[in-house]
């Protein structure tokens, strides 16, 4: 199972990630190509987009549920904001 504790850097923030188990066996790279990516320098997959469709979200489960090592996580948290908007002040 996946460890948060050692998830690459190069993952973007949301709920997918992969961590330092990675092979690069490409498999997650190939089931979800609009989600996961390869680090050239490193030799393994990390998450560059989070899903944003339901399309997207079945690939990436697939990919987490294929991979043989078992290096993809879900972590249940939401990919964050770009950009939230300053808290206004109530009229009154």
């Amino acid at each position: 199972m996946a460890d948060l504790a050692n998830r690459y850097s190069d993952n973007i923030p949301g709920k997918y990630f992969v961590d330092n188990q990675c092979i690069d066996c490409d498999l997650c790279r190939e089931t979800a190509p609009n989600n996961f990516t390869r680090n050239e320098d490193g030799g393994y997959s990390f998450v560059y987009k989070q899903p944003t469709t339901p399309e997207e979200e079945t690939s990436c489960k697939e990919a987490m549920e294929g991979c043989p090592v078992e290096a993809i996580g879900n972590d249940g948290e939401q990919a964050v904001p770009a950009a939230t908007p300053a808290s206004q002040p109530q009229s009154q």
